[in-house]
């Protein structure tokens, strides 16, 4: 059932392995990829009582000394004042660390961007192995090398890349998710569906009910169908960031839905939405804007909005002020010149990136969903 998908990028490539059980194999993998004698995880306070015990055990029976640095639970906790509490622990308290010492990120997105943050800043670069536990950070924030957290003035607008030397996403993790939480991680597979594969748009459409299954309050996904899918988003990552790992040009196709997505976070407050709801919401106002600019076929949009409703995602939200969301836009760390850029398809599989959005399209489009 194992899948690997290998990010080819020269001296910094790395394998991500997809399977179940991966998490009790982290201490091999950890000597394996890095022959290090020191390991410091980095987890929330969802996930610590989960898997903290099992990754210690695992990386103390191959030999590696670790420790565990929590931090609460949630995007609120995704910024500056956690990361230096972070590294206050990490290079104050505990058995001191050197570059050889290799940090752990355990958890969903927040953990794995500011896990890898900590990495790529102490002691200028420590070397990172990803455990994603949640669908999201599955197929996106955890492959690629994008780190960072968040400002008043916007998500992630403060990071680094920094690749990890490798990659496990242990499936059965995942069934300790809540429903919302998985539906989260599904939205950007649609995402990536939309902007490079029309056959995986397929695969989701077919496989909605199986990958929502639940057996009382238990995730029950048919495992080979959760493997694939993870596998195809992954690999459509893996490519976009070998072809362009600082988000020069084409990896920019991956913020679709996510400009005004993201806008939409920061107005609404990152505690009070799912990163993938606003990117649903995020992709149902970038398809507006595209199918006024008859750059996309309105039937195409319309079966990308009945797919996010049909895996309970939105696509209306009400209480939205178009003018704030347009001004938090032109403070988007994708902004040139503080003119607001935005991915928009033109086609199914097919996107472009257009630098001359307006803010009366933004308007119309946000109007769109108010629901």
């Amino acid at each position: 059932m194992e899948q690997k998908i290998h990010v080819a990028l020269g001296e910094r490539s790395y394998d991500v392995r997809i399977a179940p059980g991966l998490i009790d194999q982290i201490g091999s993998s950890v000597a394996e990829l890095t022959g290090a004698k020191q390991v410091v995880v980095i987890t929330d306070s969802n996930v610590a009582p989960l898997y903290a015990a099992r990754v210690t055990e695992s990386l103390a029976a191959a030999g590696v000394v670790s420790r565990v640095l929590e931090f609460p639970a949630g995007e609120p906790s995704k910024n500056f004042a956690t990361v230096s509490d972070l590294l206050d622990e990490l290079l104050g308290s505990g058995e001191p660390i050197d570059r050889g010492t290799v940090i752990v990120p355990l958890g969903g997105g927040v953990a794995g961007d500011m896990g890898g943050f900590v990495a790529g800043v102490a002691l200028r670069g420590l070397r990172f192995l990803q455990c994603p536990t949640s669908l999201l950070a599955v197929v996106d924030s955890s492959v690629g090398g994008k780190t960072g957290v968040d400002h008043a003035a916007g998500k992630n607008l403060i990071g680094v890349f920094h690749q990890p030397v490798g990659v496990l996403s242990d499936i059965e993790s995942l069934r300790t998710l809540s429903i919302e939480e998985l539906r989260n991680g599904l939205g950007e597979c649609v995402k990536h569906a939309v902007i490079r594969d029309a056959t995986l748009l397929d695969f989701i459409e077919t496989n909605a009910e199986t990958l929502q299954r639940v057996d009382g309050e238990k995730l029950a996904f048919d495992s080979d169908v959760m493997c694939e899918l993870l596998a195809k988003n992954v690999a459509i990552k893996a490519q976009v960031v070998r072809t362009d790992e600082r988000e020069s040009g084409v990896r920019a196709h991956l913020n679709y839905g996510h400009t005004i997505g993201h806008a939409i976070e920061t107005f609404v407050g990152y505690a009070n939405i799912r990163h993938g709801e606003a990117v649903s919401l995020g992709m149902v106002t970038a398809n507006h804007i595209a199918v006024a600019r008859e750059l996309f076929a309105p039937a195409v949009a319309d079966r990308i909005a009945n797919l996010l409703q049909s895996l309970n995602l939105p696509t209306t939200c009400g209480s939205l002020d178009a003018v704030k969301i347009w001004d938090i836009m032109k403070h988007d760390k994708k902004a040139r010149g503080g003119q607001v850029r935005m991915v928009l398809p033109t086609g199914l599989g097919e996107v472009d990136i257009y630098d001359d959005i307006t803010e009366q399209e933004v308007g119309e489009a946000v109007e769109s969903i108010d629901g």
